[in-house]
């Protein structure tokens, strides 16, 4: 009688354990299936370029590259989508509402065009900028250190980003008075940036010669009227539209035998003499990490837009050869790569 007992005490025991494994195991499910289904997410990045994919190359690896560094591979955990206007700056409105129909994580884009394109699509999914100009001026965000909406990263130019531009223009040729500037009065930042600069080169004693060009068609007769008004030298104000069209101002900056600065090394090594400029690379790879907060579910718009970290200076010894000038070795000591 005993022994019965004690053996249905035992049963019952064992019961009573394999009820509650199972409801633990019940409880435990949709954790486990919530970590599951996590592990599991593959998010979607969206790319958004002003140019080629073979001109932004660099850059594009650069952000895979601080992508992996924070644990973010494609085809384990992330997919890019890419989408390159080939320079038809036109197409950017198009292009950020076909990204925005994938429904994308995040956007990713580079300058002020673009990140402008980018907003008007969308005002909710999240854009990491990955250098740009006057996003406050452009409407793209409220204040440089709360963004209050959907954008934010790298964005800001040095406060003596311009002045250094027309520094190096001075040392370059130490008796220039006049400089032209090529600028796009359709770019959202032309307004502040020629003011600054006039203010930057008023300090130096020099005068500026204001050139206008909304399109490739205006390079030419620009080209011509600062020989004709006697220009020392060119400065190329920052503007996607420039940029995607580099390749002509340089050879016309050679043709007319006029000493210019440009904004970024493309043009340096595209033949132009010299750059002084952001790095670029630079800026995609700290973008990521803009991405990564996101990703985990920080508000773009509480994240502050931070200035750029790396500048580069590029000398063009060819460049400079076939203009017939000499770089002052003072110059050429201040360069970051000379390019021979």
């Amino acid at each position: 009688m005993r022994i019965g007992v004690r053996h249905e005490a035992t049963g019952n025991g064992r019961n009573v354990q394999v009820f509650g494994l199972a409801l633990c195991f019940m409880l435990l499910a949709p954790y486990f299936t919530a970590q599951a289904q996590q592990a599991a997410k593959i998010w979607r990045i969206g790319v958004l370029v002003s140019s080629s994919a073979a001109l932004n190359a660099s850059r594009d690896e650069a952000l895979r590259l601080g992508l992996r560094e924070l644990g973010y591979v494609e085809g384990k955990n992330i997919s890019m989508e890419y989408r390159y206007a080939e320079g038809k700056l036109d197409r950017l409105d198009e292009l950020a509402n076909e990204l925005v129909r994938l429904k994308p994580d995040v956007i990713i884009v580079g300058g002020t065009r673009v990140a402008v394109a980018a907003k008007k699509a969308t005002n909710t999914i999240p854009i990491v900028v990955t250098g740009a100009g006057d996003l406050v001026a452009a409407g793209v965000v409220q204040n440089l250190n709360y963004p209050g909406g959907n954008v934010t990263g790298v964005s800001r130019l040095s406060s003596n980003f311009l002045g250094t531009r027309v520094e190096l223009l001075k040392q370059l040729i130490p008796k220039a008075t006049r400089i032209a500037v090529l600028s796009n009065p359709d770019n959202q930042g032309y307004t502040a940036n020629v003011r600054e600069i006039e203010l930057d080169a008023l300090a130096s004693g020099i005068k500026l010669q204001l050139l206008s060009a909304r399109g490739p068609g205006d390079f030419e007769s620009g080209f011509r009227a600062a020989v004709k008004e006697n220009a020392n030298a060119l400065l190329v104000m920052v503007d996607a539209m420039f940029s995607s069209n580099r390749s002509a101002i340089v050879q016309l900056a050679a043709k007319y035998h006029l000493p210019a600065i440009y904004d970024r090394a493309d043009f340096t090594e595209a033949g132009g003499l010299i750059s002084y400029g952001m790095n670029l690379a630079d800026l995609s790879r700290r973008a990521a990490w803009y991405v990564d907060q996101i990703l985990k579910g920080a508000d773009p718009g509480k994240l502050p837009l931070t200035e750029p970290m790396k500048f580069e200076f590029v000398i063009n010894l060819m460049a400079a050869q076939q203009i017939g000038l000499t770089i002052p070795p003072a110059v050429l000591a201040r360069a970051d790569r000379v390019i021979k």
